[in-house]
């Protein structure tokens, strides 16, 4: 391919990873349409430059994580329906194509992308409730994604970026200032506990981040939710600590089944897809729900889904991707994203204990996406880049 036609391609990829991470919030349909285009165009543009595809070094962890997810695919109770769902480990290819296209400044593009979307969302859910009297547990603003959950781990995403570039960026901290309350509301009155215990760890990393003393701040907040919020916030938030709740039984009790399961299938598990299945078989006495579509808590869910070795695997992918975050907060333009990065991590991790959201397809995405930016941020323009100086997967 001429010279002159390589800039075209690589703006026509960069423009269509922008669409792709902006559909996120907006449309799963739209995003995975754009995700094919971009993923042919990424291919075009390294057989063209003769290169190799490059990732954060976490991304091998994640290949891993992807060969064990086959293994128990293997061994499931029902190789079929279990290879048609682990078809989420071929959303791991938006590391590379990230880590690729949106270098230096791009990742900045990128990043406020995600803000200015998620605010547009943010308002949406914030008229659902207020108007359109989405406002009770029957009917929760759910944005633009059908689904109230995938809605509110989104709304964490974003909030974790959004608060990064506040505290740790002066150069961009003004529009993500002025779209945190939207955030922060949209995410309140989604109801979804799990993920308000997300954001509450988020904004706690990037406090601790900052500066050790900004964490006073956190309980002024909570104060703060408590004195002004609705009656249906409050005592959905009183509800977390009711061992009573319904919603709390069943999670303990799916807590419970998932354990019994592991013990059963420690190896590879009962397959991707395949808890729902089983489910009844170990449900515990204590249990609300019949049945069960997932554990609602990552660790337990992998491991009953896959097995033992493939937690393992995903443990040692959360814990490279924190160790070369922390090593990217002293680089530059990069340390707002790698303090995203951090917030979003932790959010993913506590929201996870009640929630199976690396399941989610957009959060999974989304994610990935906020991981591999600080990356992208450090590394220089592909014109000027010295190829034995890639990071390769």
């Amino acid at each position: 391919m001429t010279a002159p036609r390589l800039p075209r391609l690589e703006t026509a990829a960069f423009v269509t990873l922008l669409g792709f991470v902006a559909a996120l919030q907006i449309s799963i349909a739209a995003a995975g349409i754009l995700l094919t285009f971009t993923a042919g165009l990424w291919i075009a543009l390294l057989v063209a430059e003769g290169g190799r595809p490059s990732a954060p070094p976490f991304f091998a962890a994640l290949l891993a994580y992807a060969a064990a997810t086959l293994v128990s695919v293997v061994f499931s109770l029902d190789p079929g329906g279990s290879l048609i769902d682990s078809r989420e480990v071929l959303l791991f290819i938006v590391v590379p194509i990230v880590h690729r296209l949106a270098r230096h400044q791009r990742a900045q593009t990128l990043a406020t992308l995600i803000v200015t979307v998620g605010a547009t969302t943010a308002v949406w859910g914030v008229v659902q409730y207020g108007v359109l009297e989405y406002d009770d547990l029957g009917q929760r603003p759910d944005g633009t994604m059908g689904h109230y959950m995938t809605y509110s781990g989104l709304l964490l995403l974003t909030i974790a970026l959004a608060s990064a570039r506040v505290l740790f960026d002066r150069r961009r901290r003004l529009w993500s200032a002025l779209v945190m309350p939207a955030l922060l509301v949209a995410l309140a009155v989604t109801l979804t506990r799990s993920y308000w215990v997300g954001a509450g760890a988020a904004l706690a990393v990037l406090c601790l981040l900052k500066d050790l003393r900004l964490l006073a701040v956190v309980p002024v907040l909570a104060a703060l939710v408590l004195a002004l919020a609705p009656p249906q916030i409050t005592s959905r938030i009183y509800s977390t600590f009711d061992m009573q709740d319904p919603t709390v039984q069943d999670r303990l009790a799916m807590g419970r089944a998932g354990l019994r399961i592991i013990r059963d299938h420690p190896w590879t598990g009962v397959g991707p897809d395949m808890v729902q299945e089983v489910y009844p078989r170990y449900r515990d006495a204590g249990a609300v729900q019949d049945e069960n579509p997932h554990l609602h808590n990552v660790p337990v869910q992998i491991a009953a889904e896959r097995g033992l070795p493939a937690l393992a695997i995903w443990c040692v992918f959360v814990v490279a991707a924190v160790r070369h975050l922390f090593r990217q907060l002293g680089d530059g333009d990069a340390r707002p994203l790698a303090a995203a990065g951090l917030a979003a991590v932790a959010g993913m991790l506590t929201g996870g204990l009640f929630e199976y959201n690396f399941g989610d397809s957009e959060f999974l995405m989304l994610l990935l996406v906020l991981l591999t930016l600080p990356h992208a941020a450090a590394c220089r323009p592909a014109a000027t880049r010295p190829a034995d100086n890639m990071v390769r997967a």
